[in-house]
């Protein structure tokens, strides 16, 4: 990837936090989020369409579950929404003693369990943790309080290394990974963010393997190897605040990425007039469809 590549603004969406960017082959559609309005949109790249979905509580990600249906992490807990009838049903929550607390992040493993962390509702503290939610309806506690933001997932092709961003530590760690159990093991850090950069938020993998982040405060995606701790490039945005990136299209060699204006002054607006929209790039390497809810 050479240097300094520029994403195009592919809708200008305008989202207050614009976020958890997925990408659905069978409808060729890219599914985001706007995180403090309670909104699910699915956006056609070809069309230019973007479709509402009014949640109505804060959204912090969506994923795709293998009956056609999606799995939320939502203010009050883990949903499934029914994409026919629009219906909303409440199937747990985790937290229901922290209700300063909700969902931010989340994705399934290569076997289907819905992995998900939550945060403070003011971004303050570190009361949140990171949860496995099975389709038996199974919770399980992966980290156990002590987490600020919990912010980007993904795993390694053959899925059992997986890696984590708790964006205050302005860190990417990486656990070993059970397939079998969904437990996780021998935490390290494997990259640093280094200053100035902004803060680490949403994160992909490629196809050999390396991490692309969206930064926060940072007006960039950057890619990083995870092997060796070190950054290999970035792709820089119009605006500050960019939150989400996913590859999809024809041949996952799109990379769509979500920013956020929430915050921000008249002025910083007048400057970052795309703000909240969702961008796009075609650049040499391929990522991978996104894990279904296993159900």
């Amino acid at each position: 990837m050479r240097e300094n590549l520029k994403a195009e603004l592919l809708f200008e969406a305008h989202a207050s936090l614009g976020e958890g960017c997925v990408w659905d082959e069978n409808r060729h559609v890219l599914w985001w989020l706007d995180i403090n309005n309670g909104e699910l949109h699915r956006y056609d790249p070809v069309v230019h369409e973007d479709d509402v979905y009014a949640i109505g509580q804060y959204i912090g990600c969506a994923v795709l579950r293998e009956n056609g249906g999606m799995l939320l992490g939502l203010r009050d807990g883990i949903a499934e929404l029914d994409l026919q009838t629009q219906k909303i049903e409440m199937l747990i929550n985790p937290e229901a003693d922290k209700p300063n607390n909700r969902f931010n992040d989340g994705k399934c493993d290569p076997r289907g369990r819905f992995i998900a962390g939550t945060m403070q509702i003011d971004a303050q503290g570190t009361s949140g943790s990171l949860y496995s939610y099975s389709s038996d309806g199974t919770v399980k506690t992966l980290i156990d309080g002590g987490i600020g933001i919990s912010n980007g997932l993904a795993w390694d092709e053959d899925g059992k290394t997986f890696y984590y961003i708790d964006t205050p530590s302005m860190t990417i760690r990486a656990y070993d990974y059970d397939l079998d159990t969904g437990a996780i093991s021998r935490e390290r850090v494997v990259v640093r963010i280094p200053e100035g950069a902004g803060s680490p938020d949403g994160m992909t993998i490629d196809q050999d393997g390396m991490l692309w982040v969206a930064h926060y405060g940072g007006w960039a995606v950057r890619r990083y190897n995870p092997m060796i701790g070190i950054e290999l490039g970035k792709i820089d945005l119009p605006c500050a605040n960019v939150t989400c990136c996913t590859f999809g299209g024809n041949k996952l060699n799109t990379l769509f990425i979500t920013t956020a204006r929430q915050g921000m002054s008249k002025e910083e607006l007048k400057e970052q007039p795309h703000a909240g929209g969702i961008f796009a790039i075609d650049v040499q390497t391929q990522g991978y469809l996104p894990h279904k809810f296993a159900d």
